[in-house]
């Protein structure tokens, strides 16, 4: 299958990793990753914050940089992307853009996937090679959750790594908080979402805490990290493409 990767800001610009393993993990499934150069943002924050017509622009560049039809399939390593590009660009294109804007945004809309959907749904694998020899807890995100309903899929797809100790989150299904700019116009509020994630996290003894999105992961491991818990995150896509042969970066260290 010829899948066309899309990067995302946060893994363009933050956690380049999320990106990189899931070209690798799916270059190992043997299929080929190809990535549109001219790719842009997708116009999630602005339509999240409520400017729809500003982003007709990122919408209309998405879809013609993964309309191609060599393209079988579009993945990314974000729940929130993948909602935004299957669910907000429709409105978009419907209430801003002209008739090619919304076919484009239809076909390309009708092959976008998740990561943990890709593997599950489309290419039909649960066990990927992966080996993991770490406690993990899973948090699923809001959108992934609730706009993707991706359901167990991430679960499933971990409980097939070799040597991981997948222990389940306490209140996994509460938001951690973070919600784009709800963070920062909200951040009494979030705060204390976040307060209570972590209490979750802090009852697993987990190493790493996972997620299909780097957002989520970031306001997170933003919160692990200040109070010194002793435990990391990692995006889904690191634990899926780490192997015996080419561990992850957190299984090397702890060899040494």
């Amino acid at each position: 299958m010829r899948i066309g990767l899309f990067a995302t800001c946060l893994g363009d610009t933050l956690f380049p990793d999320a990106v990189r393993s899931t070209a690798v993990l799916l270059t190992r499934l043997g299929h080929e990753v190809v990535f549109p150069p001219e790719q842009t943002c997708c116009g999630q924050m602005h339509i999240n914050t409520g400017y729809q017509r500003e982003p007709v622009p990122l919408v209309r560049n998405f879809a013609e940089q993964f309309g191609d039809a060599t393209i079988d399939a579009v993945v990314m390593p974000s729940g929130s992307c993948a909602g935004s590009v299957r669910h907000q660009h429709a409105i978009v294109a419907d209430r801003y853009g002209d008739a090619a804007l919304r076919a484009g945004v239809a076909a390309v809309a009708a092959k976008t996937y998740e990561l943990s959907e890709l593997l599950v749904d489309v290419l039909g694998v649960i066990g990927v090679g992966a080996y993991f020899p770490h406690r993990v807890t899973y948090h699923p995100t809001c959108h992934s959750l609730r706009m993707l309903r991706v359901g167990d899929r991430p679960l499933r797809l971990l409980r097939a790594v070799e040597s991981i100790d997948l222990v389940e989150l306490p209140g996994a299904d509460s938001c951690c908080g973070f919600g784009g700019t709800f963070a920062l116009k909200n951040a009494e509020t979030s705060t204390a979402m976040l307060h209570d994630k972590l209490a979750g996290i802090a009852t697993t003894g987990a190493e790493v805490c996972t997620a299909g999105d780097s957002s989520c992961l970031m306001h997170i491991g933003g919160g692990l990290s200040r109070i010194r818990s002793g435990t990391r995150t990692l995006h889904l896509a690191r634990i899926l493409a780490a192997t015996r042969a080419t561990p992850d970066v957190l299984t090397e260290a702890a060899s040494v």
